[in-house]
C-alpha cells in the first residue's frame, strides 16, 4: 500500500491503530542501528533509509534523481514488510539472517529476495532487524551496488 505521506511521522500517523505501534517498534530498532551516512526519508511511498546524492551523487540508476535506496518498511494489507537490498544483494548477509532467523521467531521465515514479511504483528523479531540493519554501510552498500550493475 503506497502512502502518499511526505515524513516518516506523518505515515505512521497515517496506518492503522493495530500497526502504529508494530511500525514505530521496527523503525526505532533500524534507527537506532543503522551505520551513519544513510539518510531517513520517504521513498516509493514508504519509509526507508537511503545513500544521499551527498555520498553517491549517481543516485539510483531507475532514476538517478532519487538517492540510492538500501532498506524499506511498509505496512501493507496484509503484512508488515522489511526490504533490505544487502540481503537481497549479499549471499553471506542473506545465510547469517536465514541462519539467526529461527533464533528469534517461532513462525516460519516468510521471504522474498529483499522483502521480510510480517504476518503476525506480536513476532517482528525487533532485535534481529535492528542487528540486519547495523550488518552494512553506505560504502559497503555502494560497492555491491555498482558491482551487480556491472553484470
Amino acid at each position: 500500500m503506497r502512502s502518499e505521506a511526505k515524513t516518516v511521522m506523518e505515515y505512521l500517523s497515517s496506518l492503522p491503530e493495530e500497526r502504529i505501534v508494530p511500525m514505530d517498534k521496527l523503525y526505532k530498532a533500524i534507527k537506532k542501528n543503522i551505520p551513519k551516512g544513510f539518510s531517513e526519508g520517504m521513498g516509493y511511498g514508504n519509509m526507508g533509509w537511503s545513500v544521499p546524492h551527498s555520498l553517491y551523487p549517481p543516485g539510483y540508476h531507475c532514476d538517478p534523481a532519487q538517492p540510492l535506496p538500501f532498506l524499506g518498511i511498509a505496512s501493507q494489507k496484509n503484512f508488515i514488510a522489511v526490504y533490505h537490498m544487502g540481503v537481497y544483494s549479499d549471499p553471506e548477509l542473506l545465510k547469517w539472517f536465514t541462519t539467526e532467523y529461527p533464533k528469534h521467531c517461532k513462525r516460519k521465515l516468510d521471504m522474498g529476495k529483499s522483502c521480510i514479511r510480517f504476518k503476525y504483528m506480536d513476532d517482528i523479531p525487533y532485535k534481529l532487524i535492528g542487528e540486519l540493519a547495523s550488518k552494512m554501510t553506505p560504502k559497503e552498500w555502494i560497492t555491491m551496488y555498482e558491482k551487480a550493475l556491472k553484470k
